[in-house]
């Protein structure tokens, strides 16, 4: 929830729970199929929500909300943080499991397969293939779990076989429930800087999900089905013609020539004038033919649209049929005039002009569809890993070739469409600067989802064995995956050194500076990609987690601060919170951004570190923004919660100043700041000007322009004097541009701003997302002024 919207249930976890079930819900009545599936799947995981916080087996907000469960097991998470009950490394049989079931315990039942496969993997046929495994990096590791035994193995083969023992008695009573052994790879995955968003079975998954144009589809319909019907009604009337058939008059310039009263001029005879012998008989066979073509097509809507000059001639030919003596002249006029068209744009149907025009309309419907190309591409993605990215797109969006159209009756030198060779796109390889220039990479959650493949081999770098390296990384990569649990009372999430096989390779890692100076440089440049292509967005939380491994493995604790969802805000903030805001106070000490907001720089820096006995009262810090948004700590309030949370993000300015100061990127960055804010003020005047139907829509869209200004005052307040006077300046001349309403509203702000510049302190109040009251920016505010 955003600024002053808590009229939904969502002010506690309870309430959000029964909000995405009854969202869920609502959906379930969708039209489009995959919408309906997508609802059944979230009514299944919010029911499962709700039911186990009924019965007890799930207790929301601890680090173990599933009962009888560790920590390290891995849930299913959903939106919030929400456990749902069940176990990913369990469930179902996956592909991979029934594989090796059906070759390494061909007689075990599916309810027996687990216990069966892990131990035959302890045996020491199944070590020595977890073994070679390692040995050639052919396995996969999608939940840390399956990655259990193969430490083990490694164990074992290291003569660390206590350990290794060791290890299993604490997996062991999970055995029948879980799969601890990973998936065989036909090729060994790949760590390192090359990165991609989708792997090649998720963009062949993509491919094969493009569905037929509906558009296009009811063209091609018209073409193939109803305009030879349609030329064939045109025959029929025509031969009831007595004398010239009818024709309609154009102007010299090819415009229909009209009459005084607007009418278009017809010359030539009428139809229903005779009927020649048979003809009835004919036209009865054209009719049923037409009722039955809309039986077996039913894409095209013109047969059945009012006063279309299809469904005109249908309805005249089937009178005819039946009654020829009730016609009206009316009746009979609009066939005349239907016909007089028809032959004044092309001709009759058997002159050669028709014949080219049809001929036209069939070439241009025969082309192929974007549906029948993505099979073809997906069937060129085959030859390819499935779990890796492309280091070439080329040879996957070349033209159809001979032996392509041959096999697929597309035409050859059929060229991919823009739109999916950006679906190939999205798995070509690249560092993570080359994805975000080409686009691939269009936003701070992307980039998050794709870092793991890099901050995995880095954090694995001082791992001296090459296999356990390989294992370390696939292990890490996949724990990076794991959704983040609803947490109360500060607590922490589960950490990777807590899954107990981690834990038992911990000791092998070695003190390695290289290792350590690597992964500097890459958080390093991961935040400053961040920072400098969406500078208009905070960090979001999947990238601080990344943005803090990359820190570990640096051996550098940087207080990044998350993101605190005001719904669940419970009035304390963990210590890393003032850390923060004590490195943003000794950054911003008489800058701009200080004296925009307000902040007392040298008092923040010298507020004391809570005390560790302090127990569930409100820290100092959050009294501070407490007192400072104006509301009294405490509640389910969302608004409240929600201005209190932004002032803490105000005072740590949400890990810029952190970033800037521990990793030097204030002068990394000096060239681009000014453009970096140009670009959040742009994002601002666009965002708040977008019309949206719904209120909520509309508070987010305002608390996002807040973060996106806050963000820009920021890198104001590092640039020089003569920047910051030339940014406010080109910002003056980019809201006159602007729309009137939105001018004249947003304005004030910008003043606030520019008195902030010139050294005075808060004039007016700071642009702020949250308000407990009708926000300024709302447009039932706009509309009482």
């Amino acid at each position: 929830m955003a600024m002053d919207d808590d009229s939904t249930s969502t002010d506690s976890p309870g309430g959000y729970a029964g909000f995405q079930l009854a969202r869920a819900l609502a959906a379930s009545g969708h039209p489009d199929a995959s919408v309906r599936a997508g609802a059944a799947k979230r009514l299944r995981q919010w029911a499962a929500v709700i039911q186990g916080r009924g019965d007890g087996s799930i207790r929301t907000g601890l680090r173990t909300p599933v009962k009888d469960t560790p920590a390290w097991a891995t849930l299913k998470v959903v939106t919030g943080g929400f456990a749902t009950g069940a176990l990913l490394a369990g469930g179902p049989l996956k592909p991979h499991e029934r594989a090796w079931r059906d070759e390494l315990a061909p007689g075990a039942s599916d309810a027996q397969a687990r216990l069966a496969l892990n131990t035959f993997f302890l045996t020491d046929t199944g070590l020595e293939k977890l073994q070679a495994l390692l040995a050639s990096g052919c396995f996969d590791v999608e939940v840390p779990e399956e990655g259990a035994l193969l430490v083990v193995a490694w164990l074992v083969q290291a003569g660390q076989s206590d350990d290794a023992w060791a290890l299993v008695e604490q997996l062991s009573p999970w055995f029948s429930k879980l799969r601890f052994y990973p998936a065989e790879l036909p090729e060994a995955r790949s760590f390192g800087a090359q990165l991609w968003v989708d792997d090649v079975a998720t963009a062949t998954k993509r491919l094969r999900a493009v569905k037929p144009n509906a558009q296009i589809m009811a063209q091609k319909e018209t073409v193939d089905v109803w305009a030879p019907l349609y030329d064939r009604m045109v025959a029929l009337l025509l031969d009831t013609v007595t004398g010239e058939a009818p024709v309609a008059l154009r102007t010299a310039d090819g415009a229909w020539l009209r009459t005084e009263s607007g009418k278009f001029t017809v010359t030539g005879g009428w139809p229903c004038a005779h009927y020649p012998p048979g003809w009835r008989e004919r036209a009865s066979a054209l009719l049923a033919q037409c009722w039955q073509a809309r039986a077996a097509h039913t894409r095209c809507a013109r047969p059945e649209r009012e006063g279309d000059s299809f469904a005109t001639l249908r309805a005249g030919l089937q009178l005819c049929v039946d009654a020829p003596e009730s016609l009206t002249g009316k009746q009979v006029g609009r066939m005349r005039l239907v016909l007089a068209r028809y032959i004044a744009k092309c001709g009759p149907p058997e002159s050669a002009g028709r014949a080219a025009w049809r001929q036209q309309q069939r070439s241009h419907a025969s082309a192929a569809t974007f549906e029948q190309i993505a099979r073809q591409v997906a069937v060129r993605l085959e030859a390819f890993p499935s779990h890796e990215g492309l280091e070439d797109i080329e040879p996957v969006v070349r033209p159809i070739d001979v032996s392509e159209a041959a096999a697929s009756g597309l035409r050859e030198g059929t060229r991919l469409p823009p739109t999916l060779q950006r679906k190939v796109g999205r798995a070509r390889k690249g560092t993570a600067a080359e994805l975000i220039e080409r686009g691939t990479i269009p936003s701070g959650e992307v980039l998050a989802r794709v870092l793991p493949l890099w901050s995995a081999a880095l954090r694995a770098a001082d791992v001296p064995d090459p296999m356990l390296r390989r294992l370390h990384a696939a292990v890490d990569r996949a724990f990076r995956r794991r959704r983040s649990l609803l947490l109360v009372d500060l607590q922490k999430q589960v950490q990777f050194e807590e899954l107990p096989w981690v834990a038992a390779i911990v000791r092998f890692r070695a003190n390695d500076q290289a290792a350590r100076r690597a992964a500097l440089q890459a958080l390093t440049e991961a935040s400053q990609l961040a920072l400098v292509a969406f500078p208009q967005t905070i960090v979001p939380n999947k990238l601080l987690q990344e943005l803090r491994t990359l820190g570990d493995a640096a051996d550098l604790k940087l207080p990044l601060v998350e993101e605190v969802a005001a719904d669940i805000f419970m009035g304390r903030f963990s210590p890393r919170f003032l850390a923060a805001a004590k490195v943003a106070a000794g950054l911003l000490q008489g800058k701009l951004y200080a004296r925009y907001y307000g902040i007392d720089c040298a008092a923040l820096a010298a507020m004391p570190v809570p005390r560790e006995d302090a127990g569930d009262q409100p820290d100092a810090l959050a009294r501070l923004c407490a007192a400072r948004a104006g509301v009294q700590l405490g509640g389910w309030g969302t608004a409240c919660n929600g201005m209190v949370v932004e002032q803490a993000q105000i005072l740590t300015t949400h890990n810029l100043a952190v970033l800037f100061a521990e990793l030097g990127l204030g002068e990394r960055l000096a060239a681009q700041l000014p453009d970096m804010a140009r670009l959040c003020f742009t994002q601002v005047c666009a965002q708040l000007q977008i019309r949206v139907d719904h209120r909520h829509a509309r508070l987010v869209q305002i608390k996002n322009s807040a973060y996106a200004w806050r963000q820009m005052v920021f890198f104001l307040s590092q640039c020089g004097v003569q920047e910051v006077g030339a940014f406010l300046a080109w910002a003056a001349a980019h809201l006159e541009a602007q729309g009137p309403d939105f001018r004249r509203v947003f304005a004030p702000a910008l003043t606030g701003l520019a008195v902030a510049a010139q050294g005075h302190g808060q004039q007016a109040p700071p642009f702020v997302g949250w308000s407990q009251d009708t926000h300024w920016l709302m447009p039932d505010f706009l509309a009482a002024r």
